[in-house]
């Protein structure tokens, strides 16, 4: 082969690969560097810059409510990021309400969504000291956006999330868990977080929840229901299972949702119900459990440390 040929078969070559990382790099500039941190872009549903919504509170930042907590990388699954996989969440507290809205891969508000559970969104606030926890079904307008009506928040750091399957887009049929931080205006007091237990008592049922489960590995946690030193057998369904499981990490508020294996039966459920777990991180967990007897809907919490 002569120099010549050698000469020009290499500079095709470097050509070559200098336009694919050109093209890989816009590629990243417009998907994977979307899940960067966009505090600075207005919300979807929030009010113009210097314009408040009425009954909008103000935290420390003057940003009137605003969620302003970072949006963290795409594919975190830990439900701590505002943007995944294309989708973004983008919303701010109005008075008791948190309107919010879902922007899909390409820009505009999903108004499409595949029901999980029964609800096309599941809706979480909890506050920074994993205190408050709420859960709730907001209602979607026909331009896309949602409204949460909320109970009343103690003032601090909130963490809001939505759970939803996306109807249409790249992530059809894909759960996703997004979120954003907002503040409520006032003197915060913390509360502490109990200490970790295996019972614990709620409207005068007591639950009790077993297993050893370990961080980033697939276990099972096993709850009891009982009320006055005898077993329940008596609840009712809710949202297509027998109780509703979540858990929140202590100190970043990640989240994880821990799915039921028992199945619903003619005559009633428990006391005994059991729940595939899969915590990522060692540590504290918050628990919240959530079942519902005679039209009643109960929520127990407790403290489960997960080891390494």
């Amino acid at each position: 082969m002569t120099r010549t040929t050698t000469t020009t078969r290499r500079t095709l070559l470097t050509g070559a690969a200098a336009a694919a990382l050109t093209l890989t790099l816009a590629a990243c500039g417009s998907d994977a560097m979307s899940g960067m941190d966009h505090g600075a872009a207005p919300s979807a549903t929030g009010p113009a810059a210097g314009h408040d919504m009425p009954g909008m509170s103000h935290g420390p930042d003057g940003m009137a409510g605003m969620s302003h907590g970072p949006v963290g990388m795409a594919g975190s699954g830990d439900g701590l990021a505002a943007e995944q996989g294309g989708y973004r969440l983008d919303g701010a507290l109005a008075g008791a309400e948190y309107r919010f809205t879902v922007t899909g891969p390409d820009g505009k508000a999903l108004t499409s969504y595949e029901p999980e559970q029964t609800k096309e969104m599941h809706f979480y606030a909890i506050r920074s000291d994993l205190s408050g926890f709420q859960h709730l079904h907001p209602v979607r307008s026909a331009d896309g956006s949602w409204t949460a009506s909320l109970a009343a928040l103690q003032p601090g750091e909130w963490r809001m999330y939505a759970s939803f399957v996306p109807g249409a887009g790249s992530g059809k049929g894909t759960g996703l868990v997004l979120s954003r931080t907002a503040t409520v205006a006032g003197q915060a007091t913390p509360v502490p977080l109990p200490a970790a237990a295996t019972t614990t008592t709620v409207d005068g049922y007591t639950v009790t929840v077993s297993g050893t489960p370990k961080a980033g590995a697939a276990g099972e946690l096993t709850v009891t229901v009982g009320k006055d030193g005898q077993p329940v057998t008596d609840l009712e369904p809710y949202l297509e299972t027998y109780a509703h499981l979540t858990a929140f990490h202590a100190g970043d508020q990640a989240f994880a949702h821990l799915h039921p294996e028992t199945g619903v039966t003619a005559g009633g459920g428990g006391p005994t119900l059991s729940f595939h777990a899969e915590l990522p991180k060692a540590g504290d967990w918050r628990l919240f459990l959530q079942f519902q007897t005679g039209g009643a809907l109960h929520t127990a919490a407790l403290t489960l440390n997960v080891a390494a």
